[in-house]
């Protein structure tokens, strides 16, 4: 009992004597700040913490992001066993004991184990391997913390096992809010004292940090316990006390690490870009951590050939120069062609048509038939045996030097390898390079007369796949290619929060599902039949990665919590979502919805004319020799009239499909808009008939105003289009736009914290 009260003891003076950082770290997600992109209400991440369901996860991103602090979070929300163990300190026995206590728990209790490795790249390959089985498994479900990119430093066997979340560096915002938390808790930070942190002191704070929160904690601790009490029993902490405390930013830069991969991508793709600001940036960067400039000249050298190519011939001869002036004069004065070499090559004119020869060779690995043409061999061995050499031409005979001549295998006549780009050197000669081109498949056709051969001798979901696969079939091409239209040019991130309207199809869902898997997809229903039938198709994806489905108008967006907004709202309407009385309701609910940023996809598909009136408009296409008022003249002067009255009602029923345009624009939208008509071909005989006319058809409901017995004079004709079918005219209108707020301001793209400002609201 002693050696436990010793031991009580001491874990209360240790905590009483760590450091501020450790002291504050975040009890739950609500003190979490930062990393709204994963954790915000509606994320993946979020919803597997609160459904207890996170697997095996890798939580990778610079220092002092929350990386431990979120796996703590994560151990207090589990109802499984919690372990960790840090991999500078732990070997493959320490891992065995861990397993088999698993394997105990398991059987005895069927109680899961959660393992947190943290700085988990610090196991060598074979510790990585020892951990392999039993993730695999199930024994151990696996939470792994790590500085470094896992795709380069972690066991790719368990990479491919687990989800990655990487976690970026907290805004000034979140770092502001740290301050001010550690100033203010009694318990755990300095609310006991009177610490006064002026602005400046506190901005330069956060400036300096960088992202790190360990970092700031760390120097507002040395600020407060270095600094003297004034008169009036307050610490008071200025501009000049801050810089002391934290004097230099630190350059994350490991030269065999992530960020050395990192930034030396970020310099290539600068230069591609033709940022020459940004590619000076990132070479101090490099240079200022002490990066080997031979390396980066080795890069410029790559550049030089795959983006900039022949646009700018000299862009190698300038490089390799630098690199030579580099190596006699050394460093100071050496950074001069250094900095030369990324300027000229970020001014230079672009092309990267010689990954063409990428192309040749693919063809070459493929190709079945390589043999030279005759004409192009070699002469002198055995030409006058073979005919090798016959007919070959010689350029330099020819005026300007070239002549129309095949030079390709005759299999691959007509391939195209280089693809000259339009600016700079290449540019100048792309018309004559068409041109030749052109000439040169008229001598293949010649010579095949003329010279006869003389012969005598890809953590993806398979599941995901599956399910696309299958939806994609199911919905048929027409509506396929509607959904390309749809999508097509938007650019996703991956933590997107998609909201889809007039959801009877899972079709126009296939697109974000595939790519938001780390944001979230809701799908909003019209009726209890519709959710039904999409929840049951979504069974076969994981359930982690299902969208939500609600059912209603705007009283079901009250199912999801306040702070979840949508940085997209999408979705198709047609003609049942359109003649619905009032939309206003569920537009003005998404309002609420909307983030700062929220964009809109709205394909929005309407029939021009009605049966009768199709029906009319393909008799007289066709010259057909009997129209509807044709036919209704055998008829009594009451179905003529009747015939009459459905046209007019057809019209009316189509004139009052409202679409929501201007309902939106009047909410503060602004929309862009595409229309086109397509023409539906749709088969005659009874199931067009049964397409328009079965009772309680949507067209039957909406002529309910018309002589019922109209539609037995109809049915016959829509039988006799037989084969021929009915030609009907669909307008589709694609609303594409971003939303601005204009008398209320959107929610923010995260959560709002509790006891702070919105971010509209903050300064």
């Amino acid at each position: 009992m002693s050696q436990d009260l010793f031991a009580f003891h001491g874990e209360q003076q240790r905590r009483r004597m760590a450091p501020l950082a450790d002291r504050m770290r975040p009890r739950d997600l609500d003190e979490f700040e930062g990393q709204q992109g994963i954790l915000a209400e509606g994320r993946l991440l979020r919803r597997a913490i609160a459904a207890d369901r996170v697997g095996n996860v890798i939580l990778h991103g610079p220092p002092g992001v929350g990386k431990t602090t979120l796996a703590r979070i994560i151990a207090n929300h589990t109802r499984a066993h919690f372990s960790s163990l840090n991999a500078v300190l732990a070997g493959v026995k320490d891992l065995r004991t861990e397993v088999d206590a698993a394997r105990l728990r398991l059987d005895r209790h069927g109680l899961r184990t959660i393992l947190f490795i943290d700085e988990v790249h610090r196991f060598n390959s074979t510790q990585q391997d020892a951990l392999l089985p039993w993730v695999e498994n199930g024994t151990v479900s696996l939470i792994g913390a790590t500085t470094e990119n896992p795709y380069f430093e972690v066991n790719k066997a368990l990479v491919s096992r687990s989800r990655l979340f990487r976690l970026t560096p907290l805004e000034p915002d979140d770092l502001h809010q740290l301050l001010q938390r550690a100033i203010d808790d009694p318990e755990r930070g300095y609310g006991r004292q009177t610490v006064q942190l002026s602005r400046e002191a506190a901005a330069h704070l956060v400036d300096v940090a960088g992202g790190d929160a360990r970092s700031l904690l760390n120097a507002l601790e040395l600020a407060v316990e270095s600094s003297e009490v004034d008169d009036q029993g307050a610490i008071q902490i200025d501009l000049a006390i801050a810089e002391e405390s934290i004097q230099q930013r630190a350059v994350l830069y490991d030269k065999h690490g992530d960020a050395h991969y990192d930034t030396i991508s970020a310099f290539i793709k600068s230069l591609r870009g033709s940022d020459a600001d940004a590619a000076l940036f990132w070479l101090a960067r490099m240079v200022e951590a002490g990066e080997n400039p031979r390396f980066i000249f080795r890069r410029m050298l790559i550049a030089a050939g795959e983006d900039i190519g022949l646009a700018d011939p000299q862009a190698v001869v300038v490089v390799e120069a630098c690199a030579a002036a580099f190596d006699r004069v050394g460093l100071p004065e050496g950074l001069y062609p250094l900095a030369q070499a990324a300027i000229y090559l970020a001014g230079a004119e672009k092309s990267n048509s010689v990954l063409g020869f990428f192309d040749a060779l693919k063809t070459v690995r493929a190709a079945n038939r390589q043999d030279v043409p005759s004409h192009l061999r070699d002469a002198n061995r055995d030409g006058a045996a073979f005919g090798d050499g016959v007919g070959y031409r010689y350029p330099h005979a020819y005026a300007e030097h070239w002549v129309e001549q095949q030079y390709l295998p005759t299999a691959l006549q007509g391939e195209v390898f280089w693809q000259p780009g339009h600016l700079g050197w290449e540019g100048e000669r792309r018309d004559r390079m068409a041109e030749r081109r052109a000439a040169q498949l008229a001598a293949a056709a010649e010579l095949a007369v003329e010279q006869p051969l003389l012969l005598s001798s890809g953590p993806d979901s398979p599941a995901l796949e599956r399910w696309i696969q299958r939806q994609l079939g199911q919905e048929g091409e027409r509506l396929n290619r509607l959904r390309l239209r749809l999508w097509q040019g938007v650019t996703w991130e991956r933590t997107d929060r998609v909201l889809l309207v007039g959801m009877r199809s899972l079709l126009w869902a296939i697109d974000p599902l595939a790519q938001v898997p780390e944001g979230g997809v809701t799908l909003l229903a019209d009726s209890e039949e519709d959710r039904l039938r999409l929840e049951a198709q979504l069974d076969l994806l994981e359930a982690e990665r299902r969208p939500q489905v609600i059912c209603g108008g705007h009283e079901a967006l009250n199912e999801l919590l306040p702070q979840h907004g949508f940085e997209w709202i999408g979705g198709r309407l047609g003609a049942l979502d359109l003649q619905q009385a009032d939309t206003s309701q569920l537009w003005s609910a998404l309002v609420e919805r909307c983030t700062a940023s929220t964009r809109l996809r709205l394909l929005i598909s309407r029939p021009e004319a009605g049966p009768a009136t199709a029906l009319l408009n393909t008799h007289q296409l066709l010259g057909g020799s009997q129209s509807i008022d044709e036919h209704a003249e055998k008829k009594s002067s009451a179905n003529n009239r009747s015939l009459q009255a459905l046209l007019k009602e057809e019209q009316r029923w189509l004139e009052g499909l409202q679409t929501p345009d201007k309902e939106l624009k009047r909410l503060g939208w602004q929309l862009v808009e595409d229309d086109w008509i397509e023409t539906l071909d749709l088969g005659g005989g009874a199931a067009l008939e049964q397409r328009w006319l079965a009772d309680g058809s949507a067209y039957r409901q909406a002529m309910q105003a018309v002589d019922q017995t109209v539609f037995e004079t109809l049915r016959p004709m829509l039988q006799q289009q037989g084969r021929l079918g009915l030609a009907l005219p669909m307008r589709h209108q694609l609303l594409t736009g971003r939303f601005k707020a204009t008398k209320k301001a959107p929610i923010s793209r995260g959560s709002v914290k509790r006891g702070s400002k919105p971010d509209h609201q903050r300064g």
